[in-house]
């Protein structure tokens, strides 16, 4: 299993600390619950009012909310040792604050129906949504020319699955397979492991890519793309091929490139404004977790 990473969230719920655990194999958060469940209700014991809160939950949302709910080591801030705690993903999280009886969790009940509307109005005028992306990346500063390469690569990108939907790919995990062979071929790592060399989790790899590394993905995926609609493979197996020969022409164009340069074209650079901190805790727990299971 990939390193796992630790970080703690400041500056969220009005600058309180709300502990949280990297999933690098799910590549998820998972949030302390007992920490959100502190911030929203002002709580001297927020573990018992946790134990009350979901005794008095309905079966539907104790439903929902046990299935995502996991226990994980998490770093206590008063001994500063390791405790399992109920934790829940983003997902999980956002459902938790919905069923807190709290006028704190009013601001974020109205954000998660603003955010739905929002989606609603982009069905009727998917203009909206386009336009919300330039204005995220123009805010981080992307130039316009670099924000027009992307967007095209994005459309590219979909042509290139919409090409493999024809030719028998349907399940996600197959997408993932087949991307992962392009990847790993013309820059040796799987796309998770690109991640976790520029360092970022949940980020886009593209939008941490430098030009070069941008173009060298793209032109795999069109390499692909056109391979795939000549030679038309069937099936997973099949498709895997023709995603490594594609693979194979972005490879030819990397290693020509680096040859001029005379150094490599693969970059530790992100254009994150922040930095994780690593840490072993989730990989510990689940470790543990499997001696447990062994005994019993």
């Amino acid at each position: 299993m990939t390193s796992n990473k630790l970080e703690t969230i400041s500056n969220l719920f009005e600058g309180k600390e709300i502990r949280s655990i990297w999933d690098a194999e799910k590549e998820e958060y998972y949030f302390s619950v007992v920490d959100v469940v502190g911030v929203l209700t002002d709580s001297g014991d927020p573990n018992d009012y946790w134990y009350r809160l979901k005794r008095r939950m309905t079966d539907e949302e104790k439903s929902e909310i046990s299935t995502k709910c996991r226990q994980l080591k998490l770093k206590s801030n008063k001994d500063g040792k390791s405790y399992l705690t109920d934790t829940l993903d983003t997902e999980g999280i956002l459902r938790l604050i919905e069923s807190v009886p709290s006028a704190k969790a009013e601001p974020f009940k109205l954000w998660l129906a603003s955010l739905g509307k929002e989606r609603i109005d982009e069905v009727f005028d998917p203009e909206i949504a386009i336009k919300r992306a330039i204005d995220y990346y123009r805010n981080r500063g992307y130039s316009d020319k670099w924000i027009e390469a992307r967007l095209k690569g994005i459309l590219d990108r979909n042509k290139l699955t919409d090409v493999w939907k024809e030719n028998g790919i349907k399940e996600n995990y197959e997408f993932a397979v087949l991307t992962n062979e392009i990847y790993k071929t013309w820059s040796g790592m799987k796309a998770s492991e690109y991640k976790k060399y520029k360092g970022i989790r949940k980020e886009s790899l593209r939008d941490n890519m430098s030009d070069i590394e941008v173009a060298l993905t793209d032109l795999g995926e069109i390499a692909t793309r056109e391979l795939a609609k000549k030679h038309k493979p069937y099936g997973l197996k099949e498709n895997q091929k023709v995603a490594k020969a594609g693979g194979e022409v972005a490879k030819t164009a990397r290693d020509d490139l680096e040859k001029k340069l005379g150094e490599t074209v693969i970059s530790t650079k992100n254009s994150l404004n922040y930095k994780y901190i690593e840490q072993k805790v989730l990989e510990e727990t689940k470790s543990e977790n499997k001696d447990d299971k062994k005994q019993a």
